[in-house]
């Protein structure tokens, strides 16, 4: 079945149309002089400073595209590989889980200065940034998920001297899938503003340094022009993480 068949027309219609009532509103404001255009651009000048330079913007959207996947991708495949070790190991869950639960409310962007110093500017202090932030709500998310399979169909696996691998497979891991999309679903948003912090700190490009450069020179419309790409990539990777889930979901009990 295709990815059309599994997106309702109301999933595209709805959001496109909250889009254009926003859009609508942004440039009546702007266009009645309710707010000065220097301190807040119309959608036309944005959309003219994305047109008039793509090359700029895609190139920066691109630096911050690999340090959100790359970072991503170490931070939620460590979380996940974490997380089944606790859940298969008691002790190790009883030791761990309420540090997890702690450093999941510590303010990341604290950390940043520090990373600064240990490891220095570079693309390996932002992956390390984006690692970080993604991390955590992974292996939280995961933990939890793999403890909701029933003890009953636990023991009857124990029963037929069933390996962990198989109990897992058939098992834990079905009943750990929502869990585990939410955490994704958090995961790749949190590492496109994990990106983003990071580029305001140890990085010379990318869309997060362009905001800054556009923060110094006063330029409002360069800044939304970026965080427009910006929102453009989270949606882009957050629906890509909804897709999956419904795919799955026609194979799995996920409820």
């Amino acid at each position: 079945m295709s990815v059309a068949d599994r997106v309702s027309g109301a999933d595209i219609g709805l959001p496109a149309a909250a889009l254009v009532v926003g859009l609508l509103g942004w440039w009546t404001v702007t266009a009645a002089g309710v707010v000065p255009s220097f301190v807040l651009p119309s959608p036309v000048t944005v959309a003219e400073r994305l047109l008039t330079r793509p090359g700029l913007y895609v190139s920066n959207a691109l630096s911050t595209l690999a340090k959100t996947l790359v970072g991503g991708t170490i931070g939620i495949v460590g979380g996940a590989t974490l997380a089944v070790a606790i859940s298969w190991h008691r002790l190790l869950r009883r030791a761990l889980h309420p540090y997890l639960v702690a450093a999941r409310v510590l303010p990341k962007v604290a950390v940043a200065p520090l990373l600064l110093l240990y490891v220095g500017l570079g693309f390996e202090t932002a992956l390390l940034f984006v690692a970080l932030v993604t991390f955590f709500p992974m292996v939280v998310n995961t933990v939890a998920g793999l403890q909701r399979a029933p003890e009953v169909q636990r023991d009857l696996l124990r029963s037929v001297d069933a390996g962990r691998v198989r109990s897992f497979l058939a098992v834990e891991l079905p009943y750990a899938l929502p869990d585990v999309f939410a955490g994704l679903k958090q995961s790749v948003t949190l590492a496109v503003v994990g990106a983003t912090i990071s580029e305001w700190i140890v990085a010379t490009k990318g869309l997060g340094y362009l905001i800054l450069v556009g923060s110094e020179n006063v330029q409002p419309d360069v800044m939304l022009a970026a965080l427009t790409v910006l929102v453009a990539i989270g949606l882009g990777l957050y629906g890509t993480v909804v897709v999956a889930q419904r795919a799955v979901a026609r194979r799995l009990p996920l409820d």
